[in-house]
């Protein structure tokens, strides 16, 4: 039997590893060749957009690269947070980041962290550096989520809407009990039946970064791009995170981190889209009169 079904779709995969490549015992996982990818093409974006536009390329390689390894820690850090009973017993597995556990908000929130400080140093304006990296952010969270496939994680609850998704239960871990309750059998394998929630969201911000990327080609104020994209993405967030059966909580509560941040990064954005452009209106009035 195969080890990832789409039985609505017609699709599966015989054989999913999490492992790429095993050299000396040493074992080389999907999840983060799939993140290095993700990083990479994500530069090669920003670097295009840096040149498009006329910025200077050595000033963003430089925040780039402290940008990249800052976010790294502040994703696991995040994930590590919230997710404390898990490390407790153990807190060497903290460190064995290739197996997964990176919260992109521990991310997104460390980057902006950095362009901020970034900015203030080098005297730049933050939101033209927001109008340029932020939608290659959007690329490398498209593509990233694909290694939470590989992983067999970050999935939603049940379903048997088109988009159903098997996995072995043999193969998962952490698996909800709402899930277990309705394992699906198939020639005596089991396989629980969720929502691709990885796939709904690497679609959602597919979609955003086309809009963006059009958009940014028409901007008419700083901070246009930055904006929308806390806009778009805390959207899609609110909703994926509503499916899925893993989220991280607050401590000793029910509520969901990453949706509750979702609708904070909506807000947000639509609060620093209005104030950007009427700043922006107010700005051109008075060159006007001039």
């Amino acid at each position: 039997m195969p080890d990832v079904w789409f039985p609505n779709l017609g699709i599966w995969i015989d054989k999913l590893d999490r492992t790429a490549i095993t050299i000396g015992g040493f074992s080389l996982y999907w999840y983060g060749i799939i993140i290095g990818v993700a990083i990479l093409l994500a530069v090669l974006l920003v670097m295009y957009e840096v040149k498009r536009t006329g910025q200077n390329v050595d000033e963003y390689l430089d925040f780039a690269t402290w940008a990249i390894i800052l976010s790294i820690i502040g994703a696991r850090v995040y994930y590590v947070v919230f997710s404390w009973d898990m490390y407790k017993d153990d807190p060497m597995k903290i460190f064995a980041i290739r197996e997964g556990g990176l919260a992109i908000y521990g991310a997104v929130i460390t980057g902006i962290l950095c362009g901020i400080i970034y900015c203030k140093m080098k005297k730049k304006s933050f939101w033209l550096l927001a109008d340029t990296v932020l939608p290659s952010l959007m690329l490398g969270q498209l593509i990233g989520r694909w290694g939470n496939f590989f992983n067999r994680e970050a999935f939603g609850g049940y379903t048997d809407g088109l988009f159903a998704m098997r996995y072995k239960v043999d193969q998962v871990g952490n698996i909800a009990q709402s899930v277990m309750d309705k394992v699906v059998t198939v020639g005596g394998t089991e396989y629980i039946q969720v929502h691709p929630t990885f796939l709904y969201e690497s679609m959602w911000n597919l979609c955003c970064l086309i809009i963006l990327l059009i958009l940014r080609k028409h901007k008419k104020f700083d901070g246009q791009i930055g904006s929308l994209y806390l806009v778009f993405y805390g959207l899609g967030r609110v909703w994926i995170e509503g499916l899925r059966t893993d989220q991280l909580l607050f401590w000793h509560t029910n509520i969901a981190v990453s949706q509750l941040l979702s609708a904070v990064l909506v807000a947000v954005g639509l609060i620093i889209y209005i104030c950007r452009r009427n700043a922006s209106k107010k700005c051109a009035a008075q060159k006007a009169e001039a």
